[in-house]
């Protein structure tokens, strides 16, 4: 076991990616339209339903990131969440480029949000709140419309890619 003291003047950050690492999440992106009504996207894994009543989900957006215009308060967004199969989609969404969408088969969800077709489930959304906490940004969310359907979740953990696999009971 390797333990990081974090209370110092300089704080290990790969190490401390590797520790955050170790959580397996599932990979989503992130899509919204800027003012000016281009398409944006993002590959996130921060994301995590928050409320039933009302219905509302949270994910972090790092500051000063080339999409946070798009999530302003009131704005609109969509939540793709990815199967097996979309991996090449989480890289493409995770690098910068001219037009992430180039190629692929979207939908236009409410308010025109782009909605990534084949993904495992997608939740259209309008942003509430944005709260500043360190070097991101805590977008909060509520969910207006969900859609989902079967399949396997593309999953995150350790630096790499991979599936659920059943435990045996």
């Amino acid at each position: 076991m390797t333990r990081l003291d974090l209370t110092g003047p300089e704080i290990p950050q790969r190490q401390l990616r590797d520790a955050f690492g170790r959580f397996a999440t599932g990979v989503t992106v992130i899509t919204a339209l800027m003012p000016d009504g281009r398409r944006t996207g993002l590959t996130v894994n921060s994301f995590t339903s928050l409320s039933l009543e009302p219905a509302m989900i949270l994910w972090n957006l790092r500051s000063g990131s080339p999409s946070e215009p798009a999530f302003a308060r009131g704005r609109c967004f969509a939540v793709n969440v990815l199967n097996t199969s979309q991996q090449e989609v989480s890289q493409r969404f995770c690098r910068p480029a001219d037009d992430k969408f180039a190629g692929l088969e979207v939908v236009e969800g409410g308010g025109g949000v782009p909605l990534l077709a084949g993904s495992l489930a997608s939740f259209e959304c309008r942003v509430e709140e944005l709260v500043a906490c360190g070097d991101h940004l805590i977008v909060i969310g509520r969910v207006l419309a969900a859609t989902y359907g079967e399949g396997e979740p593309l999953i995150y953990s350790q630096g790499r890619y991979c599936t659920s696999q059943p435990i045996a009971a």
